[in-house]
């Protein structure tokens, strides 16, 4: 493809990225409670959203909620309450460093939130179906260009899931100082709130 369409595309895609939002500060959360290893369950969920999303784009799922303004909202809010959701469970967990439930101990529930929090923004699918074409040369065949950016896009997004949940592991260790892991979960908790409410907030 278009190699210098393809350096801004990894440009805009690492800052974009790279930037906190729902999936970020899940694996930062996950990192500091179950350490990055068991964080990568909670990687491969978010991974299998957003190809869901972006198959979803792909079928043309993206020009539909484009045009349905009610559709779209609908979406929003129910992904915002799934967010809001893990804040109280972020701000319940109060001392522990791992949330009392099925996740803290068995990959396929690590997975399943990371699906469902990488699920629960539709911007996703807009981000597919209007972000991605800018990036094509329409002079050159295009399923190649497609692969290159899709599998640029997923590296780039991987890299970004594992950094954080490392960072959150490095955090591990200060969290045992007394009042720290109260701390870190109520910030947790109150950055679910500002993004889940964000979302719900936010223009189409």
């Amino acid at each position: 493809m278009n190699i210098n369409l393809w350096l801004l595309f990894l440009l805009t895609t690492f800052f974009i990225s790279g930037t906190p939002g729902p999936n970020m500060l899940l694996m930062l959360s996950h990192g500091a409670r179950y350490g990055w290893q068991a964080t990568i369950a909670t990687i491969g969920g978010a991974i299998a959203g957003l190809s869901i999303l972006i198959g979803l784009s792909a079928l043309g799922v993206g020009a539909i909620l484009s045009s349905s303004v009610f559709l779209f909202n609908l979406l929003k809010i129910c992904g915002a309450l799934y967010l809001i959701y893990l804040g109280i469970q972020s701000w319940r967990a109060g001392e522990l460093l791992q949330f009392n439930a099925p996740e803290a101990h068995h990959a396929p529930a690590r997975f399943r939130v990371g699906l469902a929090v990488a699920l629960s923004n539709p911007k996703a699918i807009l981000f597919a179906g209007a972000f991605l074409p800018q990036f094509i040369d329409l002079h050159r065949p295009q399923h190649t260009q497609w692969l290159i950016l899709l599998l640029s896009f997923f590296l780039i997004e991987i890299a970004w899931q594992l950094a954080y949940a490392w960072g959150g592991n490095r955090l591990a260790s200060w969290l045992s100082g007394a009042g720290r892991i109260r701390f870190f979960n109520r910030s947790c908790a109150l950055a679910f709130f500002v993004v889940g409410i964000g979302l719900a907030l936010a223009p189409q």
